[in-house]
């Protein structure tokens, strides 16, 4: 109820396609209304705009992610939560690939806004531990990439200096399975300068200021940031920012995404390098031609570099001072001048560090993408910058407002198509909509055979004097017509004077507004060239991180072929980019700037106004409602608006189309403001919707006097009757108390008349039989009387009669303790004999089996309490089952007591093999398993005694007569799993055949008997043992180690 409101509030609508009348005043305004009610969230249909706060605000609490969570998208105030709700929902339950647009510019909240998504995401998705990694990984790449690729600008203090595509990949169900990022054109200029007032990338601060002492003087660095070059040599303080606890913070993460420590190390010192490369001096010198020569002023930086990347400072100081020219088949080294040297120095950081930013991007990949072969969801996350309009605008704002005119197109295009195809499947027929199309300001920049960018690339190429005024004159040529371009020339040949647009720069019409770029740099910065001498240079050191940036400094792999230009590079990324999102569903967010200071809730209605304009907001809204602005399904409608009919109120019987018709007929709207789908109820003009909502206030307000009517009245009529039931409740209680009072009396009466009378009685009876052997009698009586009372009492309290129970009542009177204790042995016994007499042969057998191995180990062998809760099955063999084992089972016949696999140890070598051990009434046969044949056969009267140790092994030695069959070879060394049982089984059998037990000796050192003579046994205990069994060691010809464990 209470978001439905906030959607029709005529004052402030929540949705803005609902606005009425529709102009940018009352746009602006609304937007400035909701903003000050900190409701920073506002719908354009399904699109959210989000106007940044620049505080912390209390909805995004747990309580919140479950609000919205499987949330209808209308029902609910507009949130951020919601449309990644609607998204990730899209995406599980209908399998529809998602993508969200993430667009405003700088400062708006753009990163912020990615950030809540994937919070959101991860919220609702599945729990499970490789579930939570994925999402921890997915989540902890961002203070990683904010680190190296996000700086302070005067607009942000956490401006996103490169764009950044994110592919969060989930299986069937929506659990995360991993991501793919995509980065775009990394601001890399930063790297060597950035105007007062703004920072270099974060990383370098956190790195100084963060970096243990150990760490920077590992990585040649010194902790102020003034030292250094690159950084300005200003101070570092940010208020509100921390970047010791960031750094912290980036290398907990990448522990988390599952970097090693090595990587760590190795990019970290690659960052001390391209910091270290703006302190690297150069100073002026003359050959002895008289030509200028560049050298290094202070060799201290170029060693300390070359020492952290494993590179001789000759090499390094050549590739920064020289340069080597092929001349038709010879090559040249030519020196440069100091400005040469220099750009070749800012070049080298530059790419260094654009590389690494590439190579950090992959390595995250690595860790969170998903292993081919498995079905997958996507939901693409786009962060990128925004429109940028600047006093100054070169190179990097004229890719980047490109890329914006690509995003642009995208949205128009693909609301248009929502809105058709909504139209379309609800039966209603579409009105085709007039639109800017700003289809012909992208081809004026990337049409591949005349477009801006295919002119650049082209006089990039052209041989002889290439700079920006030929490629301005070629502009001024092909667009000298074109209505979207303008320059000096061009406004001179349509006889205007606009002293704003210099000679050196032309100037676009985007569907943002007019940008005039500066072509100073255009040349130098789509070339983006390094010196062939400072790739080799880099592809020499050691440092393997530094290397692999560098492959096209392999010597063997060198090429006379130019890289691509960066344009060519960008319109490509951007082409790839583009057919990804034509083939998502797309949900938008649109960011708004308030205010240029960043001040908290502070709305600037003029610098809101022109991001209106240039995100196309008013335009936006115009493509939404054109036809009907209002849609909703007809079970909703009905529900809320129900209560204005008087045939649909207060329960409608038939279908919820039926019930909206015979509704809206009864309220009498127009048939031209309606229209009826398949499944929702379309309304033309908002206003007949503010009406129906009018009437359904009013109509709420009577409802609620009607409800509190009848309540009062339901309450007045409860109030009573209670009172009056408990009238009669206490009337009921006093007069049965008085009645009670009057019983007792009585019977207190009656109690001393009879206690009377029955004393008179015993007084004449006692002096008529008075006796002198009165007081024995009476003595034996009430011996008798307790000695009654005890058994009865003893009866009634039996304990249970589980013979595990051993719980007996105390004697109430220490005379009788003896007597008690008799009857306690004598419960306990019928007990056993009750139990013994219901046990099955079976299971008498098997208890005395355990009976007789208590007698054999208990206390004495540390085996014996893991065998108590194992029964003995005898039988692990299936010779009934198994014909392999056929011959076995008829030497076994029906006399068979037990039948096991054991490990035969060889007493020359200590080494084991398996055997089949089978223990019958008569004999002990060792069989070999393939074959199943015996291989020796013992009676039980050659056996006269075994050993085993005290430990937790199955080790077992068997002694046996001189006399018996296959004695000669001395007595057996056999390791058994059932070590307890085996031993039991063959005392029984032994003392059923022989009329005499089993000798066992329990001990750590014993003799056995073999071929050659007695050979000594020692049990050691060790770690060393194996995990199968005791391992015997033979040491010498006399004496055996067996380690167990």
């Amino acid at each position: 109820m209470e978001a439905t409101t906030s959607l029709l509030d005529t004052a402030a609508v929540g949705d803005l396609v609902l606005l009425d009348p529709l102009t940018e005043e009352s746009l602006l305004r609304t937007l400035q209304e909701r903003f000050h009610r900190s409701d920073i969230y506002t719908y354009i249909g399904n699109v959210v705009i989000s106007v940044n706060p620049y505080r912390s605000l209390p909805i995004y609490t747990p309580e919140k992610v479950q609000e919205y969570h499987n949330c209808n998208f209308f029902a609910v105030k507009p949130h951020i939560y919601a449309i990644a709700d609607d998204a990730y929902r899209s995406l599980r339950d209908r399998d529809r690939d998602q993508c969200i647009l993430i667009t405003g510019e700088s400062g708006a909240g753009k990163t912020e806004a990615s950030k809540l998504v994937m919070s959101y995401v991860a919220a609702v998705s599945s729990k499970g531990e490789e579930v939570d990694k994925v999402k921890e990984q997915l989540l902890q790449s961002n203070p990683v990439l904010e680190a190296f690729g996000n700086a302070k600008t005067i607009r942000n203090d956490n401006s996103s200096r490169f764009g950044k595509y994110m592919d969060v990949e989930f299986d069937f169900k929506g659990e995360p399975l991993g991501g793919v990022i995509s980065n775009y054109l990394l601001e890399k200029s930063r790297i060597v300068r950035h105007v007062k007032g703004e920072r270099n990338f974060h990383i370098f601060y956190q790195l100084l200021a963060g970096g243990s002492a150990q760490l920077l003087q590992q990585l040649k660095l010194r902790q102020d940031c003034r030292h250094y070059s690159y950084l300005n040599r200003e101070s570092p303080n940010l208020p509100g920012m921390d970047d010791a606890a960031n750094f912290r913070a980036m290398q907990d993460a990448m522990r988390v995404i599952g970097f090693s420590p090595a990587e760590v190390t190795a990019l970290l010192e690659v960052t001390a390098v391209v910091l270290k490369l703006g302190n690297v001096e150069l100073s002026s010198g003359y050959q002895a031609s008289g030509m200028e020569a560049c050298s290094i002023a202070e060799s201290q930086e170029l060693r300390e570099i070359c020492e952290l990347i494993g590179l001789d400072p000759g090499t390094l100081e050549q590739a920064l001072c020289s340069r080597t020219v092929k001349a038709r088949d010879e090559m040249v080294l030519t020196t440069l001048t100091v400005p040469q040297g220099y750009y070749g120095r800012d070049a080298l950081a530059k790419n260094i560090y654009s590389r690494l930013f590439d190579w950090l991007v992959n390595r995250i990949n690595t860790s969170i993408q998903v292993k081919p072969g498995k079905q997958r969801k996507v939901m693409g996350v786009l962060d990128i910058y925004g429109f940028e309009i600047f006093q100054d605008n070169g190179f990097e704002q004229f890719i980047i407002n490109y890329c914006n005119e690509k995003l642009q197109q995208i949205f128009i295009l693909m609301t248009l198509k929502e809105e058709q195809e909504e139209y379309i499947r609800e039966g209603i027929q579409w009105t085709p909509v007039e639109f800017f199309d700003n289809s012909i300001i992208c081809d004026l920049i990337e049409n591949s055979k005349g477009g801006i960018l295919a002119m650049l690339d082209e006089e990039c190429l052209r041989p002889g004097v290439v700079n920006e005024d030929t490629f301005l004159t070629k502009l001024n040529q092909l667009f000298a017509t074109h209505k979207h371009y303008e320059s000096r020339e061009t406004q001179n040949a349509r006889h205007i004077m606009d002293a704003s647009l210099l000679p050196q720069c032309f100037r676009i019409h985007h569907y943002a507004g007019k940008v005039t770029y500066n072509v100073t740099g255009f040349i130098e910065k789509n070339n983006d060239l390094l010196f062939r001498d400072l790739s080799q240079a880099m592809w020499a050191a050691r440092h393997t991180l530094l290397r692999s940036l560098f492959p096209e400094g392999d010597p063997q792999k060198a090429s006379l072929k130019l890289p691509p230009t960066a344009g060519f590079q960008f319109k490509a990324s951007v082409a790839t980019l583009m057919k990804n999102l034509y083939s998502k569903n797309p949900n938008y967010i649109r960011c708004i700037k308030p205010n240029e200071t960043k001040t908290a809730m502070l709305f600037t209605p003029e610098l809101v106004l022109a991001q209106i304009r240039y995100l196309g907001l008013l335009e936006n809204v115009r493509v939404r409602r054109a036809g009907y602005a209002f849609r909703q399904l007809y079970s909703p409608f009905l529900e809320r608006y129900k209560m204005l009919g008087t045939r649909t109120w207060p329960r409608w019987a038939g279908s919820d189309r039926d019930g909206v018709e015979v509704l809206l007929a009864e309220l009498a709207i127009p048939l031209e403001e309606l229209a009826f789908g398949h499944t929702k109820i379309f309304i033309r003009s908002p206003s007949t919707l503010f009406d129906l909502e009018k009437r359904r206030q009013e109509r709420v307000a009577q409802l609620a006097t009607l409800i509190q009517k009848m309540f009062r009245g339901w309450r007045c009529r409860t109030q009573y009757q209670l009172m009056r039931k408990s009238q009669i409740i206490i009337s009921a209680w006093f007069r049965g108390h008085a009645q009670k009072n009057r019983y007792k009396q009585m019977k207190r009466s009656a109690l001393i008349i009879q206690t009377y009378a029955r004393g008179w009685k015993v007084r004449r009876a006692y002096r008529r039989f008075f006796r002198s052997g009165a007081r024995t009698c009476l003595a034996n009586f009430i011996y008798r009387r307790l000695v009654q009372r005890f058994l009865v009492e003893l009866r009634k309290n039996l304990p249970p009669l589980s013979v595990m129970d051993r719980t007996w009542p105390p004697a109430p009177y220490k005379f009788l303790n003896d007597a008690n204790q008799e009857l306690r042995s004598i419960f306990c016994r019928w007990k056993c004999k009750k139990y013994r007499e219901q046990l099955t042969p079976q299971r008498r057998a098997l208890l005395q089996a355990k009976l007789c191995a208590s007698e054999l180990f208990k206390d004495k062998k540390a085996l014996y309490p893991k065998s108590l809760a194992q029964p003995f099955c005898g039988e692990y063999l299936g010779l009934a089952q198994n014909p392999r084992y056929q011959k076995l089972h008829a030497v076994a016949k029906d006399n068979l007591v037990m039948a096991d696999t054991v490990r035969k140890v060889n007493k020359a070598s200590g080494k084991t093999v398996p055997r089949l051990l089978l223990l019958t009434t008569e004999r002990l046969v060792l069989a070999e398993p393939r074959a199943a044949q015996p291989k020796a056969t013992l009676s039980l009267g050659d056996i006269h005694g075994a050993s085993v140790t005290r430990f937790s092994d199955g080790f077992l030695a068997l002694h046996l007569r001189e006399t018996a069959t296959g004695g000669t070879k001395g007595d057996l060394l056999l390791v058994s799993d059932h070590l307890i049982e085996l031993v039991t089984r063959l005392h029984q059998a032994l003392l059923e055949a022989t009329a005499r037990g089993l000798a066992l000796h329990i001990t750590d050192r014993f003799s056995t008997r073999g071929p050659k003579g007695d050979v000594a046994v020692t049990v050691v205990e060790s770690d060393r043992a194996g995990g199968d069994g005791p391992v015997c060691k033979k040491r010498g010809n006399r004496r055996m180690e067996v380690l167990v464990h």
